[in-house]
């Protein structure tokens, strides 16, 4: 029997999520998701501390909701700010994620 610790990981997005960042929180999105079983389980990265992404950042979530995807699961952005809302929203990323505020 699956529990919920095997259905969701969590992953704290860096302050800054761009060019110096980005393979870091590649790799351990990467790693999390592996840990749950292919076909199942939700990837849920905070945002809440997360004050500036670029496109470097953007590039590494895409690349992280495309490993989900390929493993049948679901990435889940928790907190975003208004502005990375925005971002999400004006490079039409917005879409391949679940967004979620903090109260769910």
């Amino acid at each position: 029997m699956r529990t919920p610790q095997d259905l969701e990981r969590g992953l704290a997005a860096p302050e800054v999520l761009g060019l110096e960042t980005r393979v870091e929180i590649r790799q351990a999105a990467e790693r999390l998701l592996e840990e749950m079983p292919e076909g199942s389980g939700r990837l849920v990265i905070d945002l809440m501390h997360t004050r500036e992404v670029d496109s470097a950042g953007l590039g590494a979530l895409m690349l992280i909701q495309r490993l989900a995807a390929e493993r049948r699961q679901t990435v889940v952005l928790r907190n975003p700010s208004e502005e990375i809302r925005f971002l999400l929203t004006i490079t039409k990323l917005y879409d391949l994620f679940i967004v979620e505020a903090e109260d769910g």
